[in-house]
């Protein structure tokens, strides 16, 4: 088994509760690490033979354009559509960060982690 990951992919994205943050948005980071047996790949060197992951960004790109009120709600939106999406995903990790929340103080980003695995 092997974990490919998709580092700290980087969207400007409507997400929150707040009316400024409904109009003008904000930044926000997500870290996926999938989890799938590249052994085939490994020896072909074909890419038919392993996850295509700009299909991955693909689909995380498609939700983080959907505006939500909760970032727990795009998490989840966003793991449950690449293991929908991707039959040979065993697991994932997801992290997904919103810069410089509106707390009324300095906090650089909050974070939501989801794990999500296929049950056989």
């Amino acid at each position: 088994m092997s974990v490919i990951t998709l580092n700290e992919m980087e969207f400007h994205a409507f997400h929150g509760c707040l009316s400024h943050e409904k109009e003008l948005g904000n930044t926000f980071r997500v870290t996926l690490s999938i989890s799938i047996d590249t052994a085939r790949a490994g020896s072909t060197d074909n890419l038919a033979d392993t996850l295509n992951y700009q299909k991955v960004y693909d689909v995380v790109k498609h939700e983080m354009d959907i505006a939500s009120n909760l970032i727990e709600h795009v998490a989840q939106r966003i793991a449950d559509a690449v293991m929908g999406q991707f039959a040979e995903i065993d697991e994932i990790k997801l992290l997904l960060s919103k810069k410089n929340p509106p707390l009324g103080g300095k906090v650089e980003s909050v974070s939501i982690e989801i794990h999500k695995k296929r049950i056989l």
